[in-house]
Order: structure tokens, then sequence, then C-alpha cells
């Protein structure tokens, strides 16, 4: 049964002696102590968690949630990766909130020890009874004391929690208790802040950037081979999008020569992983396809998903080989001792204009370019320029978030708030346009010489494309009522203020 106790997290091993001296009347007994045991910190590989000030402690067949100074315990033992799969608890409940494709995983691990106690009274009677856990690592110990309040003494209660606040020194929990322990941890950030300073030559900024995130696509490496979430190679993939969009975007900052065999590199970097990502998106999207369709149908696209499962394993096994080999180790080592340093690089014409003015002008002139083809979209425009439009404002959100540092963060927050919205509907709009594409190919593929397909495969994959076919047209109306907000006079003012007008 789960039990919800108050927590104290005090660094180093706990101090007996002074805690018994400062309770007077009361006393300290302890029960025999526990076999030491394993621990293991769980959290996602953006440690989401930690970041939220909580700790999930895993040990012998047991869940301890730590939060707002209150200690869940769950019996079990975690056999799924996910926090979905978790038997249903207190612990699970309070995990709520946990990216749903992210999975638990050990982000730090050490030995336990496990003590109970008592305070008693002046009559022997127990008054509040508590448990200690000293964890240790190879770099360090934090002792988590939990205590448990017992009707009728309330004074006792307050008194041996007065008591472990001093010795906990007031902090914060969760991030003292993993520094603590693992203080020379690296903390996985997707999008690590770069500082940007006005007068910085671009290139010092590109080069930046680009050695930040080919240090982040690095750190997901590990993630893919061992196939723990999807998560790993969207990561992965996004961080070098970024690289490959500073590369095209950031006009003449590099010479011509340079910039086209980086945009050759990076493309041979990317390709090799778009088959996995395209059948990780269907099979997430698998329940929804599912109630998209009525039952009769799901006959057919249950033999598709068998068959997208099959080649997920192995597009993933093939990038994993990919990942391990000599010659893609030895090429990233290679792009990164590149973007060490900007004396490494072929400087263009606007490698030492100044970061401030020239983000200005690229930001504008994106703007500008987007907006012109965005006010041309219609009911009956076609397709592919509603393509070319989350294109350009996908290369416009990374050149506002690259420099945005520069700018007034007010005025940035309104106007990425406003663009996001604009690109989530042209996000969907452009899956729906995919979905119904692959489907299509999928059949093409499945069918014979004699041009004879699966009567059910074909019957599922045709109501799935009718059903996509009416959310894609929904969306492009979503896509211009979007836009017409994102093209209001108030952010065209902040646009044109940040972006255009001179300074004064």
């Amino acid at each position: 049964m789960a039990r919800v106790k108050n927590c104290f997290v005090i660094p180093g091993t706990f101090d007996e002696a002074g805690f018994t001296k400062s309770l007077k009347e009361l006393a300290l007994r302890f029960e025999a102590a526990q076999p030491a045991g394993n621990f293991d910190i769980l959290d996602c590989h953006d440690q989401s968690l930690r970041a939220s000030a909580k700790v999930l402690i895993q040990t012998d067949g047991s869940l301890f949630l730590l939060r707002g100074g209150r200690a869940e315990t769950q019996r079990c033992k975690v056999k799924g990766k996910f926090v979905q799969d978790l038997p249903d608890g207190s612990v699970k409940a309070g995990l709520a909130g946990f990216p749903k494709l992210r999975a638990l995983m050990s982000v730090g691990a050490g030995r336990a020890k496990h003590r109970s106690f008592a305070i008693l009274g002046d009559l022997q009677k127990t008054q509040v009874r508590g448990t200690m856990m000293l964890m240790s690592s190879d770099q360090g110990q934090v002792t988590v004391v939990t205590v448990q309040h017992m009707r009728g003494y309330d004074r006792a209660y307050k008194t041996v929690c007065e008591k472990l606040t001093k010795l906990e020194g007031g902090k914060s929990k969760a991030k003292p208790l993993f520094d603590w322990l693992f203080p020379d941890a690296t903390i996985y950030k997707a999008k690590p802040e770069i500082r940007v300073c006005k007068q910085e030559p671009s290139i010092e900024v590109a080069t930046d950037i680009i050695r930040t995130y080919l240090a982040v696509a690095r750190q997901n490496e590990a993630g893919v081979i061992h196939d723990i979430d999807t998560e790993f190679l969207h990561d992965y993939r996004v961080s070098l999008r970024r690289v490959r969009s500073v590369i095209s975007l950031f006009k003449g900052v590099l010479s011509p020569e340079q910039t086209a065999a980086l945009k050759r590199e990076f493309s041979g970097l990317m390709e090799p992983t778009g088959r996995a990502r395209d059948l990780d998106v269907y099979l997430l999207e698998k329940d929804s396809y599912f109630n998209l369709i009525p039952p009769n149908l799901h006959e057919g696209a249950v033999a598709m998903f068998v068959q997208f499962e099959r080649e997920r394993s192995q597009a993933l096994g093939r990038l994993s080989r990919r990942f391990r080999t000599q010659s893609y180790d030895n090429q990233m080592k290679k792009l990164t001792k590149l973007f060490a340093d900007p004396t490494n690089l072929q400087p263009g014409p606007n490698a030492d204009r100044p970061a401030y003015e020239y983000a200005r002008a690229l930001i504008w002139k994106r703007y500008r370019k987007a907006c012109k083809l965005a006010r041309g979209i219609t009911p009956n425009t076609p397709d592919e320029s509603v393509h070319n439009l989350r294109i350009d404002c996908k290369k416009l959100r990374y050149l506002m978030e690259f420099f945005a540092p520069l700018f007034d963060a007010k005025a940035f927050k309104t106007i990425i708030k406003s663009l996001k919205k604009l690109q989530d509907n042209l996000g969907l709009f452009n899956d729906f346009s995919v979905q119904q594409e692959a489907l299509l190919n999928f059949v093409k593929q499945h069918t014979n010489k004699q041009g004879r397909a699966d009567a059910q495969l074909t019957l599922s994959v045709g109501g799935l494309i009718s059903v996509l076919d009416q959310r894609q047209l929904a969306e492009r109306d979503r896509v211009i009522a979007s836009f017409k907000h994102f093209d209001s006079p108030d952010i065209r003012h902040l646009f044109r203020s940040l972006f255009h007008q001179k300074e004064g």
C-alpha cells in the first residue's frame, strides 16, 4: 500500500548524536539495519523530473518519489520503460505530466542502507516513526529521512520536522540530492543556452551554434543504438537539422565552396535516419489510426502495422550499426574538431559582420518572404505551396531562436507564440499529406505483378486515406486562420520595430 510522508534530504551521513541531543526530552531509537542494497535514480534523458524538482528512486522492489518535501512509496518493480507501464499507485499518480514518449532510465546508481527509527516520549511511547536511507555513490553521499505523523502527537512531530529542516539547510531537495551524489554528471539539454553578443562576428556565432548542436547529437547516439525510446532519434535529427540550418541560412558567413561541401556532408548524415524516424511516427500514431476507421476495417490495419514494426526494426538495426562504425565516429570527430575554432573555417564576405546587425537583416528578409507566400494561400492553393510555407516558417523560427539573446525577451515571446501556432497547423497539414502518400506507397509495395493487393489491406488503407484527406482540408483552413493572427497589426509592428526600424 502506498504511503505519503514528510521527507528531508541531508548531505552526507546523518549526525545521530547531534540530532538526539537537539531533541531534549524526546529519545531516538533505531531498529535493526536492513541489508544494504542497490539504488537507481530514474529519469528520462533530458531529466524532466530533476528539472521539476522531483526525484524518483528505485530500490529493491520499491519506488520512492520525492517531491515538494513529501515522499511517496510504492511497492513495484519497474518492468516497462514508460510511466504508463507502472501499476496504479501514488508514485504513478505523482508522475502525471511526465513525457509520454520518454522512457524511464537510470541516470545515477549506487548503494543504499535503510534503517527505521522511532521517536519516544518520556513514557517510552512512540510519538513519531521514520526511516533513513543513506545513499552512496562513487562521488558522494546523502541521507534521505522520512517521518510519519502519528495521531495525538502533533507537538513531537512538529519538533522533529523543525530539527530536520535545520539539518537539511532549507535547500530544494531534487537538485542537491542529485548534485551531492553525482557532482560530475553531464546534464543533457536538447536546446542548450548559447550566449550571443551584439558585436560578436557572425562566424563566431555560427561556430558556437554548430559546435553545441553537434555535441547534442552525439549525446543521443547511445539511446538510438540501445532503442531506449524514439525521442533519441528525434533529438538527434533536430540537432543536425539546426546545424544544417545555420550552414544554409547564415548567408555569406562561410565561403561558397565550404558551404556547399558542408551542406552535402550533413545531408549525408541525415539521410540514413529518415526511414527509421518515419516508421517511428507511424507506430506512435497507431492507436489514432485505428480510431479513425470502423472496426470492420481493422484487420488490414493490423497487418500493415505488423509490417511497419518489422521494417522499423530493420531500419533501426542498420542505423545502429552505422553509429557503431569507426568511419562514422571519425567523421563526427573530424566535424567537431573543425568547429572547435572559427579560424578552422573558410570565411565568407559576412564572416565579420556584427551579429546584431546581421541577425536583423536575415530575420526581416525571411519574415517578409514567409508573409508573401502565406498571403497567397487560399482553399485552392496547391499543397506544394503550403509545404513551402511550412519550410519558410521553420527557417524563420530557427533564425529567431539562434539570435534570441540579442532582442527583447517579451516581444520575442509574443512573436514566437503566434509563429508556433501557425507552425503547428502547417505541421499537421504536412503530416496528413505525407501519411496519405506513405499509405499509397505501402499498398503499391504489397501489390503483386498482376496488380492485385490484399482486399482487407486495400480497404483499410483506403479508409484511412479518406479520413486523412478530410483532416488535411480542415487543417488548411486553420493554417489560413492562424496566419491572419500572425499577420495582425500588432505582430507586424513587433517585427518591424525589432528587425527593420533604424536604431534610435
